[in-house]
Formats: C-alpha cells, sequence, structure tokens
C-alpha cells in the first residue's frame, strides 16, 4: 500500500456537513459525486496529501444508511492506495484477511475499490483504491 489516499465520514447531510469542513479546513470541497450503485452521494475535500469523503445515504438500504443507523455519524472507512489492485486482493486473501470484493468495482473520484471486513482488521473497514487510468 502506498499511502492512505482518503478517509470516509457518514453524515446524515452533505449540505450541512460540506458547510461544517469547509469551515474546518478553510476551503470548500472540489468534487461531489454520486455513486448510483452504492446508494451514496459523495463530496470530496483536499487536505494536505489526503483527501476526506463525507458520505451521504442515497436510500435507506445503502451502507451508509445502515451505518448510520447502528453507529451514528463518523468515521466509515480508511482508504489506502495501491499500484494494482487485483494483486493486492490476492496478496491479502493469502494473508487470511476477509475480502469483501472478489473484484474490484467502480469507486467515486475516477478509482477502482475493494474493500476488507472489518472482522479481519481489528474492527476498521479498509479500502483499497486504484487510479483508473
Amino acid at each position: 500500500m502506498d499511502k492512505i489516499e482518503h478517509i470516509g465520514i457518514a453524515v446524515k447531510s452533505l449540505e450541512k456537513s460540506n458547510a461544517l469542513f469547509a469551515a474546518l479546513f478553510g476551503k470548500a470541497h472540489y468534487k461531489i459525486e454520486e455513486v448510483e450503485n452504492e446508494g451514496v452521494k459523495t463530496s470530496f475535500f483536499d487536505v494536505g496529501p489526503n483527501k476526506i469523503e463525507l458520505l451521504e445515504a442515497t436510500n435507506p438500504e445503502s451502507p451508509i444508511a445502515k451505518f448510520i443507523e447502528k453507529k451514528g455519524e463518523g468515521i466509515h472507512h480508511i482508504a489506502f492506495a495501491v499500484k494494482d489492485i487485483e494483486e493486492e486482493i490476492a496478496r491479502l486473501k493469502g494473508e487470511g484477511f476477509i475480502v469483501l470484493n472478489s473484484a474490484p468495482k467502480l469507486g467515486a473520484d475516477n478509482k477502482l475499490v475493494a474493500f476488507l471486513h472489518p472482522k479481519s482488521t481489528n474492527g476498521v473497514l479498509i479500502e483499497l483504491c486504484q487510479e483508473r487510468t
């Protein structure tokens, strides 16, 4: 893994949270994007060499809606940049991690993504991200 790519934060209201984080960081978000297949609307902030991704559910069955219902707003996942996501998935499976995606899928911000189950990572949902070319 190369670096922390972003930290995902589950929020109830993207509009309210964009205002809050813009005040916190002293600058506006640079992108809002909907990922229909995940039932989520995202907003990204550049913060130094990393990013913060705010995630708002677009339907009550989305993973973000379920997360907020169970745990409330807050850190949802930590994403790591990888050079070859398929190779990294195979490596991590070989190490015994529970990979939630057998193949990478399309994610926000022009990325291919895959997730590791929190049961195998001390309770932290880990996202692998590879830039799409």
